[in-house]
């Protein structure tokens, strides 16, 4: 079984991540389905777009948009499905709709994606420095430009778009909105906050329709596009 242009994919564990454990408690975190904060955004990829020859395989684990698991209510107050929904909690999900791919505990950006990680002021203590993180995951397009992992850099204002990977709190981004890599700043301190509740936005700088359904490259095919 295979979409022509979408990933087929289920979420892994429940659609919304509600509750927290705390020692032998539980603790119910959210009660409303509009909250897109607590919707899962971790899934697992069943089967692959035939349209394209892209680098995602079945079986890895990927990092999508909020709104494909999530819920809500049509106008008379009944709860539906996203239009993502296929059958049998099985999901479509375009390739700009994924952010992020792991095969083997090993992560990767995905396209034109990727992640920064917020670092703490060394003048302002614990308070993060705005527009300003370490590269946790980067990109072709990054690498191309002299840009790597660990690189200090600056990015756009409103760019904070949260996830949390592997315990971390990170940034996901576009790679054009990098801005600045600082070439002597290798020892920041990164900024983690425990218990904080992350969530994916939409990044508002995206070219492509990231909540659409069957989206295309502004600039090609997804295995031409300059993204890849």
């Amino acid at each position: 079984m295979n979409s022509l242009y979408d990933y087929i994919i289920e979420p892994i564990g429940e659609r919304y991540n509600n509750k927290k454990k705390i020692g032998n408690k539980e603790l119910i975190l959210n009660t409303k389905i509009e909250n897109w904060k607590a919707i899962n955004k971790l899934a697992k990829v069943v089967s692959i777009p035939k349209a394209y020859n892209l680098p995602i395989q079945v079986g890895d684990l990927i990092h999508v948009h909020h709104n494909i698991f999530r819920r809500f209510y049509d106008m008379k107050g009944r709860q539906k499905n996203s239009r993502s929904y296929f059958k049998d909690n099985l999901y479509f999900c375009s390739p700009d709709q994924i952010y992020l791919y792991s095969r083997n505990n090993n992560n990767k950006s995905f396209l034109d994606r990727c992640f920064v990680k917020p670092i703490k002021s060394k003048k302002l203590g614990k308070k993060f420095i705005p527009n300003k993180g370490i590269l946790k995951y980067d990109n072709a397009i990054l690498n191309n430009l002299g840009i790597f992992k660990d690189d200090v850099v600056s990015f756009r204002s409103a760019r904070e778009w949260e996830f949390e990977i592997d315990s971390e709190l990170l940034y996901c981004m576009k790679s054009k909105d990098i801005l600045i890599k600082y070439e002597d700043e290798r020892n920041e301190t990164e900024n983690n906050p425990s218990g904080s509740t992350c969530g994916c936005g939409t990044n508002q700088s995206c070219e492509r329709a990231d909540s659409g359904h069957r989206g295309r490259c502004n600039c090609g095919s997804f295995e031409e596009c300059r993204c890849n």
